[in-house]
Parts: C-alpha cells; sequence; structure tokens
C-alpha cells in the first residue's frame, strides 16, 4: 500500500514539474532564450487562480484565470522585454529575467501582501477515492496525474499534427528559413512563450491548491524544472515529460524510503533530516549521471 500510494504520489509531482519543464523547453528550444523568469509566470497563475476563487466562489474560474494572467502575462513580457535579447548573448538573457523576478515577486507583494493565500476545493474535486487493492487516494492528485498526461498528449498532437506545430519544429531547426518563407517569426515566439507561460500558471495553480499561494513560490520548481530539461534533453517535450517523472520518481521514493533505512542506523530525527537531504541529492546524481552518458539528455539532439 505504502509503495503504491508512493508511486502515484511521484507521478503527481513529475506531471507537476512536466508543466513547467514543457513551457520552459518549448522556450528554449524554439527561441534560445534562457528564461528564469519562467517560476515568476508559475507565481503569477497560482494567485490569479487563487483571487478570482476567492471572489467568485468558483475554482474551475479561478483555474481559467491562472492560465490568461499567466499567458496574457507572458506575451507582455516577451513583447516588450525579451523581444530584444533574442541576439544577446546568454549572460544579457539571464540578467534581464533575474530583474523580471525582482520586479514580479516585488509588484505581487505589493498587490497581496506578505501572507500566504489558501485555495479552498470544490466538494466534486474533495476527499479521496477507493482505488484497486483497497487503497485510498486523494482526487485531487489524481486529477492533476490526468491533466498532466492529457497536456502531454495535447503538446505532442500540437507539435506533431497541427501546422503551427510544424511551424515551431521549423522554428527551432531554421529560424532564418522559416522568415524568409513569409512566418511572422515574432507573433510565433510571442505565441509559444505565453504557451509556455499558461502552463507554467496552470502548473502554480495546482500546486497552489495542494500547498499555498505565496511570493517566491516559483524559484525552488524553477531549479527543478531546469534539472528535468537538462536529464530530459533541451527543446524535446518527451524529454521534459520522462526527465519530469524520473526526477518526480526520485525525489518521492527517497524522501518515502530513506528515512526508514537510516533509522537502522541512527537516531529517527537524524534519520529523518538526513533522508530528506539524500532525496534532494539524489536528483542531482541522476543529472551527473545523465550528463556523463548523454551529454545532450535523453531525448535531445546531438549536437
Amino acid at each position: 500500500m505504502l509503495l503504491a500510494e508512493q508511486v502515484l504520489n511521484g507521478l503527481q509531482y513529475g506531471m507537476m514539474l512536466f508543466l513547467m519543464a514543457a513551457g520552459l523547453t518549448l522556450v528554449f528550444g524554439v527561441m534560445g532564450l534562457i528564461n528564469l523568469a519562467h517560476g515568476a509566470l508559475y507565481m503569477v497563475g497560482a494567485f490569479a487562480c487563487a483571487f478570482i476563487a476567492g471572489i467568485t466562489g468558483s475554482y474551475m474560474l479561478g483555474l481559467t484565470a491562472s492560465l490568461a494572467a499567466a499567458a496574457a502575462a507572458g506575451a507582455l513580457v516577451e513583447i516588450s522585454v525579451l523581444r530584444r535579447l533574442y541576439t544577446r548573448d546568454h549572460l544579457d538573457q539571464v540578467l534581464a529575467t533575474f530583474a523580471l523576478i525582482l520586479v514580479f515577486s516585488e509588484g505581487t507583494r505589493w498587490i497581496f501582501g506578505n501572507f500566504p493565500l489558501y485555495l479552498t476545493l470544490p466538494p466534486a474535486l474533495s476527499g479521496a477515492v477507493t482505488l484497486p487493492g483497497g487503497l485510498q487516494y486523494s482526487l485531487f492528485r489524481l486529477v492533476i496525474i490526468a491533466i498532466g498526461a492529457g497536456l502531454a498528449l495535447g503538446l505532442y498532437f500540437l507539435i506533431t499534427r497541427t501546422r503551427l506545430g510544424t511551424r515551431i519544429r521549423a522554428g527551432e531547426a531554421d529560424r532564418e528559413m522559416i522568415a524568409a518563407l513569409g512566418v511572422d517569426i515574432a507573433k510565433l515566439y510571442t505565441l509559444v512563450f505565453a504557451l509556455g507561460a499558461a502552463l507554467a500558471g496552470l502548473a502554480g495553480a495546482l500546486v497552489g491548491t495542494i500547498q499555498s499561494v505565496q511570493v517566491g513560490m516559483g524559484e525552488p520548481v524553477l531549479i527543478l524544472a531546469f534539472v528535468v530539461i537538462v536529464i530530459g534533453g533541451i527543446g524535446s517535450v518527451k524529454g521534459a515529460l520522462i526527465g519530469a517523472l524520473l526526477v518526480g520518481m526520485v525525489d518521492t521514493m527517497g524522501k518515502a524510503f530513506l528515512p526508514g533505512l537510516l533509522a537502522q542506523v541512527t537516531d529517527a530525527a537524524s534519520a529523518k533530516t538526513m533522508g530528506a537531504g539524500l532525496a534532494s541529492v539524489m536528483i542531482y546524481i541522476l543529472m551527473a549521471l545523465v550528463l556523463v552518458l548523454r551529454p545532450q539528455g535523453l531525448f535531445g539532439a546531438k549536437a
């Protein structure tokens, strides 16, 4: 029972990381942009969901607002700031997007204050369901897994089976050529950035429902999203999915089972602290192993 529950927890955590990493890898793969402000868009989505759900009483309206607010913020940032950085050095991109983190954080603190916001699930999504084998598991966490899986399939269809997806893949391969063929590369970049921002905003809203919504909540998740795309391969949505699931499983299983193993050689309090720390380290060990064996990532294109 414990193993099955932790597997589901790992899947839920992995799907949340995928929503973050998919947008990040799309932006970097197509636009060549290092966007440290992606975590701020995650935070924008969470606050938009909490605010709208709070004043309307509708959680679904809150989720819709998270998508709209994050996409709008992403499009605005791309048009006003990032469009000037595509031909600049990556260091300039890092500095500019780091400044955007500070702008979003202070702006959010000015509007909502320093106190966290909390989301209340509607009755239809609250409680637990009984799975085969008698396991009681949170219905909302299963919904997150389903949303992540559905969006993964949707992104695969979008990129491989639609005209827009063809343009996205062409823009990743040779942006000068598709611009010469008449594609408005500026609009394509804005659309891709808004799509990535919307995915990040949705992830923030979903996670904010489980935990709380607060300023700075996106930065720890952003670090893990970068780990995911390094493992999966930059520019690969499939790699982002597999990498996110690997990171989710390693982190969840480590935190669940390492303290018990360490408790056999040390006291319970120390075992719990050391187990959580080692679980976090294992993620980076996994990333290092992948980089040693496949420097381009599991599904990244060879240089």
